[in-house]
């Protein structure tokens, strides 16, 4: 891990850091299941992973929203809509690139793991109805 990145992390509270590790072990998983290379920086002083394959997925938590990890997507993509279509109950959103999680509840990992891997392969399916869900 980059010592920007890792000094990243230990920025973060306890809870909120131990969420986006996990977070981040899913996408190095889901990449990985799928050959994909991933490439991990600091993109606006947030946590940034970057496919040639598909679309950028930053994280960060933030003291305004204590509460929340914010998975954001590119807002130029039809990611966070389809997302809200296809796991309406199971996030919350904000506008149309933010997938929000709640510390106080258990990471829906499949669901999320889902919307990664449509997100680090969005050039190829961005043409499918639904992304390919």
């Amino acid at each position: 891990m980059d010592e920007a990145v890792k000094s990243k992390y230990a920025s973060y509270p306890d809870q909120a850091a131990t969420a986006l590790l996990r977070i981040r072990s899913l996408i190095y998983e889901v990449a990985a299941e799928h050959g994909l290379p991933i490439e991990e920086t600091l993109k606006w002083g947030q946590l940034s992973y970057l496919t040639k394959t598909g679309s950028t997925i930053r994280i960060d938590h933030s003291a305004n929203n204590p509460d929340q990890i914010k998975i954001y997507f590119n807002c130029k993509t039809r990611l966070v809509e389809v997302f809200k279509e296809v796991f309406a109950d199971i996030f919350e959103y904000e506008s149309n690139r933010v997938v929000i999680c709640k510390l106080s509840v258990k990471l829906p990992e499949a669901e999320l793991r889902r919307c990664l891997l449509v997100a680090l392969e969005y050039h190829q399916r961005k043409q499918l109805p639904l992304l390919g869900f």
